[in-house]
């Protein structure tokens, strides 16, 4: 109920005015029964906008830190989270990825549809990164067809390490669904597993017409992040030495 009351009255009506998002493909997203939305991740205002196009309820996982938080922003924060379709799971311990595929088996078991990113994280640089396999291993223990989806701008509208950017019209792009039943029964064949989130990610990447990077995202972010260290700590040398440099020649004017 709460979630309806968020999409309907509280939230949904204000983002549909201010930031007019626009959607293409509804025709591919079913009216009902189970679907498995796999989408990129640019922003954390993915999950806000995407199912905000969509008629039906959308329920994602969403870490654990959420709903465990103290005090009165950690209540209301973990009711908001539960009843906009998020729900709760503990990413650091080694079950993560099993407990995410219960709880998704769990959603698509009661008929409903639920969002994924195979990236399994934001994108720092707007790129689209390799996927998952976990999407894969759901959509052939599930047999629920997979549907590409692309979200554009929503990096406008809250860039990578800021709360709010540029107020711009997102749009999200629902790919025709994608049936992997020909796979059954190769759930654990890791190189089946690997060609089908590879298909996914090249029908995603066709919708978004971002740059694909073969490389987890989690990894291109510490990259770049030892990258600019390396840069800045070039940097610092640099001026160190300008600075040294021009205090020798002020002694030799001396």
């Amino acid at each position: 109920m709460f979630y309806w009351f968020l999409k309907f009255i509280a939230i949904g009506p204000l983002l549909r005015v201010i930031f007019r998002p626009q959607a293409e493909g509804l025709e591919n997203v079913p009216e009902t029964g189970p679907g498995i939305l796999a989408s990129n991740h640019l922003s954390y205002a993915d999950w806000l906008f995407m199912p905000l196009t969509l008629p039906r309820r959308v329920s994602f996982v969403a870490k654990a830190e959420y709903f465990t938080s103290p005090g009165l922003k950690g209540f209301f924060q973990k009711h908001f989270f539960r009843g906009s379709g998020q729900i709760p799971i503990d990413r650091s311990g080694a079950n993560a990825a099993e407990g995410a595929l219960l709880s998704a088996k769990a959603v698509l078991g009661r008929g409903e549809l639920f969002g994924i990113y195979p990236e399994g994280t934001r994108s720092h640089d707007g790129k689209l990164y390799r996927g998952k396999t976990g999407v894969a291993r759901l959509a052939l223990e599930t047999g629920v067809p997979v549907i590409p989806v692309a979200v554009v701008g929503t990096d406008v509208v809250a860039p990578p390490g800021k709360k709010f950017g540029k107020v711009t019209r997102p749009i999200v792009r629902f790919g025709k669904p994608l049936d992997f039943s020909r796979y059954e029964g190769l759930e654990n064949d890791r190189y089946i597993l690997r060609s089908i989130t590879d298909e996914i990610m090249y029908e995603i990447m066709n919708l978004s017409g971002q740059e694909y990077v073969d490389m987890y995202a989690t990894r291109a972010k510490e990259e770049s992040k030892r990258l600019e260290k390396e840069a800045a700590a070039a940097k610092d040398a640099g001026d160190k030495g300008t600075g040294d440099k021009g205090t020798g020649a002020s002694k030799q004017a001396s």
